[in-house]
């Protein structure tokens, strides 16, 4: 792909060099070839990456003067370089060919495929299922049955969808996560003591652009739906309760558990481990630091804060006044230990 189609995709100003320089990948200043792409977001990562073999470098406007004598390597400019470098490497990664069905997949009955699908070796599909056109199941991924894919979705291998389970296009399931499993729901007898499973018949509702984890998983909805709002990445090792709404571009990062009936608005940050009650709710745009805790049943918003503050501890407050809490109790523990110390000394002088 030449630098003018990629302006041309992703807009940005051409600066130096000429348009059809061509571009085949993307590389960090040091490693990157003579016809990879590399980004600058300071002066002194830009002069890094003009020294380098780079073919093009993607950076702030007005970072750095063009120079005339150095045509050869490609500039463009443009407010969020590292985005454009993100979005540059999507266009240029290659995509594997279709390949068909596998001879050691398993596909039932009254399964409907779009074009271009390609299911791996030992992969299983059950009946009654949709598979858009483009969207790859790899090796040993299990799709139950009445199971909804959108187009150019990518299952990797292991992962496993429930029966029932809907997602979107463009979705992303990376290796060994589980969709739709049966939530945690059950109900004590309060004379023996006995749990018995409340119904888990519910759905899991998967939109567009979301990318789940390695190993994480999400449980339908016991009665009605659990929701995966569009745009949301969810890390490895994260796990969503039954009856969870999870709000559009989102991020849930590793370790972080929310449990059932719980929302979360569009926009929040959700760090690693995090911990979430049930029936709690997380306002559009919070931002929950690594550990904080939200209890039961709590509402946790941005009212009244600044723009990006982070919300820390259990359970969950402004950073700001969770740390001058800490430095409340250091002082009061240094003030108890000296008088502890004194009276001590004192005690002791009088034996």
């Amino acid at each position: 792909m030449t630098l003018g189609e990629l302006i041309y995709k992703l807009g940005g100003k051409l600066a130096q060099g000429t348009a059809d320089i061509t571009i085949a990948g993307v590389d960090s200043p040091d490693a990157a070839k003579g016809w990879d792409l590399v980004f600058a977001e300071d002066a002194q990562s830009a002069s890094k990456a003009l020294s380098g073999h780079a073919s093009a470098v993607v950076l702030k406007p007005g970072l750095v003067v063009p120079d005339p004598n150095a045509a050869h390597v490609g500039i463009v400019e443009t407010n969020q370089p590292r985005l454009w470098f993100a979005k540059a490497a999507k266009l240029l990664e290659l995509t594997p060919p279709p390949m068909g069905i596998h001879a050691t997949a398993v596909v039932g009955q009254h399964v409907e495929l779009g074009e271009n699908v390609t299911i791996g070796p030992c992969a299983v599909v059950d009946q009654v299922v949709r598979i858009g056109k483009g969207t790859r199941i790899d090796a040993g991924a299990v799709i139950g049955a009445y199971v909804s894919i959108g187009e150019d979705c990518h299952i990797y291998p292991r992962a496993v969808l429930y029966p029932g389970t809907v997602l979107g296009n463009r979705v992303v399931v990376h290796a060994g996560a589980v969709l739709g499993a049966d939530g945690f729901g059950y109900v004590r007898d309060s004379k023996t003591g006995v749990y018995t499973q409340f119904p888990q018949q519910g759905t899991l509702i998967i939109e567009d652009d979301v990318e789940i984890g390695a190993n994480s998983t999400v449980d339908r909805g016991a009665l009605k739906q659990t929701r995966i709002g569009r745009g949301t990445k969810i890390d490895n090792l994260v796990h969503v309760g039954h009856n969870c709404d999870i709000g559009e571009d989102v991020i849930l990062v590793a370790l972080t558990g929310i449990s059932g009936s719980s929302s979360v608005g569009n926009g929040a940050v959700i760090a690693g481990q995090v911990g979430i009650g049930d029936h709690a709710h997380i306002g559009p745009g919070v931002i929950l630091g690594g550990q904080a805790g939200v209890l039961s049943g709590k509402t946790v918003t941005n009212e009244g804060l600044k723009p990006g503050t982070v919300l820390w501890g259990t359970p969950a407050r402004p950073l700001p006044q969770v740390l001058r809490e800490i430095a409340v109790v250091s002082r009061l523990a240094k003030r108890s230990g000296k008088s502890r110390n004194q009276g001590d000394d004192q005690g002791g002088a009088g034996k």
